[in-house]
């Protein structure tokens, strides 16, 4: 596959998709790390993913998928599809690849007067209890300032339908200790992107996890490097090194608080 640099256009990288059937052929000057072990999806509607799992399995692809799944009012996901078949596509997905491989992230958590402290509470706990046996894992974030998405938001709340709440005083610190305890009620563990919330119930992950990868797929090629922080990623982010091939601008979910957007 051939990646332009989401920065440089010009910049584009050739990224080797050979599965891990290639390794019985003779080791060539790209090494055994070129080619492709694991696929991460991120996503905000796998039904694409759940109608070509077999095809992926076929090809000896390993794969897990993390859907974003937030159910805010329209006002700031105009385009994002429905609950309704989300959350089934994410059950179904569970019965055929296993509930380790879907990972539900509530990202990010944003603060205003349409989603506030009790919107959040009612809106996690909804989802939770119908992921619940599904799902084995969600992750969770914080609205981060990102400049495109900034404009966006600074527009709403002038015309008066936005009011965004940047406290993190007590009625924060309870809100994130309450989601914590929702998902581990519905036997779910629970972890932070990039967020430092340990004293708040809630431990950091990482989404491209080493220790994950290991448990779920094992490996047969010792060049992966699972324990290697990715050096391209936030200081906070403790994803392992991998290479991303996704493109920004091709979501048409068109959430307001997006960065990529």
């Amino acid at each position: 596959m051939e990646v332009k640099n989401p920065f440089n256009a010009n910049q584009i990288r050739r990224v080797s998709l050979l599965p891990p059937e290639a390794r019985l052929l003779p080791v060539t000057a790209s090494g055994p790390e070129e080619q492709a072990e694991v696929f991460a999806f991120w996503t905000r509607d796998p039904k694409a993913i759940l109608d070509n799992s077999d095809e992926l399995e076929k090809r000896g692809y390993g794969f897990f998928v993390m859907t974003t799944l937030t159910s805010y009012p329209a006002i700031l996901e105009p385009n994002a599809p429905p609950l309704d078949r989300v959350i089934q596509t994410m059950r179904s997905l569970a019965d055929k690849i296993t509930a380790d491989r879907v990972i539900w992230r509530y990202d990010p958590v944003f603060l205003s007067n349409i989603t506030d402290f009790g919107f959040h509470r009612r809106n996690f706990a909804a989802i939770a209890a119908r992921l619940n046996g599904k799902v084995n894992k969600v992750i969770i974030s914080l609205y981060d300032e990102y400049s495109r998405a900034e404009k966006r938001l600074a527009a709403l709340e002038r015309e008066g339908v936005l009011g965004r709440i940047t406290d993190r005083g007590p009625e924060f610190k309870d809100l994130i200790c309450e989601l914590a305890r929702i998902a581990q009620r519905e036997g779910m563990e629970i972890q932070s992107c990039a967020e430092e919330l340990s004293d708040l119930g809630i431990k950091s992950g990482a989404c491209i996890d080493g220790e994950y990868l290991h448990r779920i797929f094992g490996f047969r090629n010792s060049g992966l490097k699972v324990h290697t922080k990715d050096p391209g990623q936030r200081s906070r982010c403790l994803c392992v090194q991998s290479v991303d091939i996704g493109s920004y601008g091709d979501c048409p979910a068109g959430c307001v608080y997006c960065y990529a957007s």
